[in-house]
């Protein structure tokens, strides 16, 4: 009888921590879920992402019992850790996203597209914004997204264990170099389009001054316009395969930028 009660207890041990791993592998996936592209979308309903949650856990969940181990002892201060965690794998995936959104920005803003369709889309942003969107979220998702995601979770106890204190300065340093990195990012695949439009206005400006008589501005912005969009059916594809790119190493790398 007693051999019989300490193997229930050792199975209630056992139960208790798959228990808190899955705990605290729901909390950092719900975080993480909740900001990355696609999934994390306005647009997605609550019960849908829910349900995605518990699809990531019960997926991932059974890999992290050695790495969390008994290192992650039940607390809130352990349940504050992990959602900061997912929260900054989330975030890291969403600014990326953000680059795609402000390289279009700067596109529309210097070929005269930024008014094009304004208002018809859900969210305040140039229509080539919903476009750049909409083709770097179904590129992501066609490339696998939700299986790096889990991936970059699984990896993400290697350099963020569970119940271990994040440092803020460490943190500090990632998220400001991120930022850069995809500002960066987001100005380099606006560039082409930024030369294109100042080589424009410097020839415009020449016309202009060799020719007073000639309207310019009335031949010019439809030049401009039209321009702009055969440039983009050209460089759209490769725009979004740098982006891509870097986006898939930021997966496999999510703290890479730290230097």
């Amino acid at each position: 009888m007693n051999g019989l009660i300490a193997d229930l207890s050792g199975l209630l041990g056992l139960a208790e921590g798959v228990a808190w791993t899955a705990v605290l592998a729901f909390i950092r996936i719900g975080a993480m879920v909740a900001l990355m592209p696609g999934l994390g979308d306005s647009s997605v309903p609550q019960r849908v992402k829910l349900a995605l949650v518990m699809a990531f856990t019960l997926v991932v969940a059974p890999l992290l019992a050695d790495r969390i181990g008994t290192n992650a002892a039940p607390s809130f201060l352990s349940l504050g850790g992990e959602a900061i965690a997912g929260l900054m794998l989330g975030i890291g995936m969403r600014l990326f996203v953000l680059a795609l959104q402000t390289a279009a920005s700067i596109i529309a803003q210097a070929t005269t597209l930024s008014q094009l369709f304004a208002g018809a889309a859900p969210e305040p942003q140039p229509a080539i914004g919903n476009l750049f969107l909409m083709a770097g979220i179904a590129l992501a998702m066609a490339a696998g997204l939700h299986v790096r995601a889990a991936e970059l979770v699984l990896l993400s106890y290697d350099l963020l264990p569970a119940g271990a204190p994040i440092p803020s300065a460490a943190a500090a340093d990632w998220g400001l170099a991120l930022i850069g990195r995809t500002f960066s990012l987001a100005f380099s695949l606006a560039a082409p389009f930024v030369i294109a439009s100042l080589i424009y206005n410097l020839a415009l400006g020449a016309i202009n001054r060799a020719m007073p008589t000639l309207m310019v501005s009335m031949i010019g912005a439809p030049a401009l316009t039209v321009g702009a969009l055969a440039l983009l059916a050209v460089a759209t594809p490769v725009v979004l395969a740098v982006w891509l790119e870097a986006f898939s190493r930021f997966i496999a790398e999510p703290f890479a930028v730290v230097q």
